[in-house]
């Protein structure tokens, strides 16, 4: 009998080691802020102040696990669309510290300063980072975009 005892000890001390790991790995883990959809800022001035960007998803729904196009819309602080800018598109989910799983382009101009960005894609929950270099005739200029889904 006492070893039957001894093996429930035994059992009940290796589930409060294993609990306790849990714990700490969870409690140490990176996390994605919360954010309310009102703070995720889709217009914005880029770093040096040469334009002003703002990016949406081409049919209004942002969408986990598919292809998808964007729009980037550039404008001068006056209001003048930015056309022939050279983007280049980089990102990714800063708390998992990994970056896209596709390689965003800038692939068509629509005019009025917009632009469609095609093969962005989202792959799981959380918080994104969109990274956009911006080359125009005003100079060179960068904005970062979050998505949160």
């Amino acid at each position: 009998m006492a070893s039957l005892w001894r093996y429930v000890l035994a059992g009940l001390g290796l589930a409060a080691l294993l609990t306790g790991v849990l714990a700490a790995v969870y409690l140490t883990a990176p996390h994605a802020p919360q954010r309310a959809g009102s703070e995720i800022v889709r217009s914005k001035k880029t770093a040096n102040g040469l334009f002003v960007a703002s990016f949406e998803p081409e049919r209004g729904d942002v969408r986990q696990g598919e292809l998808q196009s964007w729009l980037l819309t550039l404008k001068t602080d006056a209001g003048v669309p930015v056309e022939a800018a050279a983007i280049t598109i980089s990102g990714g989910m800063p708390q998992h510290r990994h970056g896209l799983p596709t390689s965003p382009q800038a692939t068509d101009y629509l005019g009025d300063g917009c632009y469609r960005i095609d093969g962005v894609k989202f792959t799981m929950s959380g918080l994104w980072q969109l990274h956009f270099a911006i080359s125009a005739a005003a100079g060179s200029d960068t904005v970062v975009f979050d998505v949160l889904l």
